[in-house]
């Protein structure tokens, strides 16, 4: 590794260290412009978005069972974000994913267009993938960036012991249902844990979170930062390099001849 390298990595470490502090004090002050309070875990009916994708959850399922069968196409979460390698090890934890903080991944929406027009729908909606986790397979207690966001999950393909295939938030353990959402606070210690020989695919939707105007000024200034921080500008490069792979990799499979009897 070479100096220049090593200097890199030091100070992509301080910007990510220094971020952390900052964020903590913006995330107080949204916390208290938030509208619809700071809890760990939500009450649906909060939200009238929640009923646009329970109301469509079966194409959208549809369209995860066929990139199901193609998980090896698509990337692990830590491929996408290097930053993730901590809570994202091997190939265990696969994300198709289909906005970016705003972006629309063309390919991937492509692939899925069910679920991009029902996405398209959400008020407030910033990032959305498909999330895949492998039988037997452990996320690790982390944070999320910022409460400028709540994250929903859509069940789409659940392992039939719930109770071993869980999100622990703070002190709540959620359980997924096919066709239902739950919504929560990443920013508050989470985990998750799949105990079962099943796998387990969600679509998680990060939306705004509503908040008064006080706190919608400041969270978008915040989130204009991450989006212009190596957090994501890395994650963008990725993706586009990715997306091309993916693309090129689907016309090869479509190429193929078919086997004749």
């Amino acid at each position: 590794m070479t100096l220049w390298q090593d200097f890199n990595q030091w100070k992509r470490r301080a910007i990510i260290k220094t971020g952390k502090r900052v964020t903590r004090a913006i995330d107080r002050f949204l916390a208290s412009q938030s509208l619809v309070g700071d809890p760990p875990a939500f009450d649906t009916s909060q939200f009238e978005w929640v009923k646009i994708l329970e109301n469509n959850w079966q194409p959208i399922r549809k369209e995860a069972e066929q990139l199901l069968k193609e998980r090896e196409l698509i990337p692990a979460f830590h491929e996408i974000s290097p930053d993730q390698t901590r809570i994202s090890k091997g190939d265990h934890w696969k994300t198709h994913i289909l906005y970016g903080f705003g972006r629309r991944i063309e390919t991937n929406c492509q692939r899925c267009p069910e679920t991009a027009k029902v996405l398209e729908s959400i008020p407030g909606m910033m990032t959305a993938w498909f999330s895949m986790i492998d039988p037997g397979y452990h996320i690790p207690p982390h944070r999320g960036p910022t409460k400028s966001f709540l994250v929903c999950h859509l069940g789409l393909i659940v392992p039939k012991d719930k109770d071993k295939c869980y999100l622990r938030v703070a002190d709540q353990k959620l359980t997924w249902d096919e066709g239902k959402c739950f919504v929560f606070d990443d920013t508050f210690d989470h985990e998750v844990r799949n105990d079962t020989g099943e796998h387990r695919v969600v679509l998680l939707v990060h939306v705004e979170r509503p908040m008064r105007a006080p706190g919608r000024i400041v969270s978008k200034l915040f989130l204009a930062l991450i989006k212009a921080s190596p957090y994501v500008k890395d994650g963008v490069k990725n993706m586009e390099k990715w997306e091309d792979r993916y693309a090129a990799a689907l016309r090869r499979m479509e190429n193929q001849p078919v086997p004749q009897d």
